[in-house]
């Protein structure tokens, strides 16, 4: 899936209530982007759980052709590891650009997880665009995704 088009992407979003603030500012970004974000919360920034969160966007990307999702927790941790547990979800956690090219380049990621109290606005801003802008390399990384996929029970 290349997220190059932002016409046909739906962007998910969610967050946990450490994230909440720059989940808001990341989602009026990507819009200013041109990508159709939905935002699945939370609401606000009063305490919640992130699993909850990671999870809800994780189904949605899985069930949703085309589309691709954004996650904060404090960490990024707690989020991204939430959302790998729904089958065909690829959650890379990042906290820097090359980290969040190789994710969309070798582990074709649908799914980019940051950690608000790890990385500033502006290193967010600049994952984000590399993220959108990295392409799936295909060839020998397409063969290791299909192994990752193929994984149960480890």
């Amino acid at each position: 899936m290349d997220y190059k088009d932002h016409k046909n992407t739906v962007v998910f979003i969610g967050s946990d209530h450490a994230g909440f603030s720059v989940k808001q500012k990341t989602a009026e970004y990507v819009r200013s982007l041109g990508y159709k974000v939905v935002d699945l919360g939370p609401e606000t920034d009063e305490p919640v759980d992130y699993p909850e969160y990671g999870v809800k966007v994780a189904r949605m990307v899985r069930d949703t052709n085309g589309s691709c999702g954004i996650v904060f927790c404090g960490t990024g941790i707690g989020i991204s590891i939430s959302a790998n547990k729904i089958p065909g979800i690829r959650a890379a956690l990042c906290t820097g650009k090359f980290q969040a090219e190789m994710a969309r380049k070798h582990n074709n990621a649908n799914i980019l997880a940051m950690g608000a109290r790890v990385s500033s606005f502006k290193d967010i801003k600049e994952m984000v665009d590399i993220w959108f802008q990295s392409a799936f390399e295909g060839g020998r990384h397409a063969r290791r995704v299909e192994k990752i996929h193929s994984l149960t029970g480890c």
